[in-house]
């Protein structure tokens, strides 16, 4: 895969939490496969939002912060900065997504990434010419 890569937070929460077994299968298999060919990317929200889901979770505190330390090391995280908000604030306008996830968007155009795996998303939509969002749970889905 030629794509840069970035990756949502219900993707890598699904990838630990086994709520959802075959969401789970899926996401694993997807971040193996994919960090096979490239280096992932997320934001420091992403980490933020994968301890806050855990921990909603019930999965102990140490260790969700095993993983989120695992997370930043394996992954390329990008900071999150005045130009991003802003950013995303022209994203939330254009395109009617919530805040949060128009943050998510901008993190990912701000790293010059071409695929974003989410599922909160349009999925196959392209968001300003370069960005397109592949659902990777769409064939699950009736």
């Amino acid at each position: 895969m030629t794509d840069k890569v970035f990756v949502d937070s219900n993707i890598v929460v699904y990838a630990h939490a086994v709520n959802d077994k075959a969401k789970h299968d899926a996401s694993v298999v997807l971040l193996r496969e994919t960090l096979k060919s490239t280096r992932l990317w997320i934001s420091v929200q992403v980490l933020s939002e994968f301890y806050a889901a855990m921990r909603k979770n019930k999965y102990e505190h140490e260790k969700v912060s095993k993983l989120v330390r695992l997370l930043a090391e394996n992954m390329n995280v990008r900071r999150l900065t005045a130009q991003t908000v802003e950013s995303a604030l022209t994203l939330k306008d254009k395109y009617g997504y919530s805040y949060w996830d128009s943050l998510i968007l901008a993190s990912a155009l701000e790293c010059g990434c071409t695929l974003l795996f989410s599922e909160d998303m349009q999925h196959n939509q392209i968001i300003e010419g370069t960005l397109r969002i592949r659902n990777p749970f769409s064939n699950m889905e009736s």
